[in-house]
């Protein structure tokens, strides 16, 4: 798996045989299959495996202790996304292959590790509308927007090589972009740091 995990993170599962996997790992082909029983659920043995590694503290359960502060929340969320994906390089470069070559592997993930964040999110925007704090938005759509300043953030410094020349702290990072979007859910009025917005 470890060979494997290298030749996708590097190739995508479409540039990866399992010909070539089995001469890196130094065994017979037949012994792949044995395990495995096609390259698809190879892939997505190591996709499962990579998440399950890095799952301890990041799980969506985790942040619901800081739901009464809406910075708070946000920003531990959006830390804890932008540490995991610049920590786990090779899991990004795996999802970001399956995305573009697999539909099949990319829903599954979507499904099985991404929607819950949204779902947390969504929930917590919605109850914010409802107690009036928040403008009215659509709430899975406002969640995608945070969600998405931190992904294009960490795809700007880690693929696109930015960090080359600018370093960021994660934290700096997410409390910032977490600022932003706050000012956005609630107004030009809306208190910077502190407690809730």
């Amino acid at each position: 798996m470890e060979a494997a995990t290298n030749l996708f993170a590097r190739r995508g599962y479409e540039g990866t045989t399992t010909r070539q996997i089995a001469q890196r790992a130094g065994v017979n082909e037949a012994i792949i299959f044995r395990h495995f029983p096609s390259k698809e659920d190879l892939y997505w043995a190591i996709v499962e495996d990579q998440c399950r590694e890095k799952d301890s503290k990041g799980r969506p359960s985790h942040f619901s202790e800081t739901a009464d502060n809406d910075r708070e929340f946000f920003r531990a969320i959006a830390e804890e996304i932008l540490r995991r994906n610049t920590r786990e390089m090779r899991l990004s470069r795996l999802l970001l292959f399956t995305a573009l070559e697999n539909h099949r592997l990319a829903h599954r993930f979507f499904r099985t590790y991404v929607a819950e964040y949204f779902d947390l999110l969504a929930h917590q925007i919605r109850r914010r509308i409802r107690e009036g704090s928040f403008r009215r938005v659509n709430p899975l759509l406002a969640a995608r927007g945070l969600i998405g300043m931190v992904t294009y953030h960490f795809l700007i410094q880690e693929l696109f090589g930015g960090k080359r020349f600018t370093k960021f702290d994660p934290r700096v990072v997410s409390a910032t972009l977490t600022d932003i979007w706050l000012r956005g859910m609630t107004g030009a009025n809306a208190r910077h740091p502190g407690g809730r917005n």
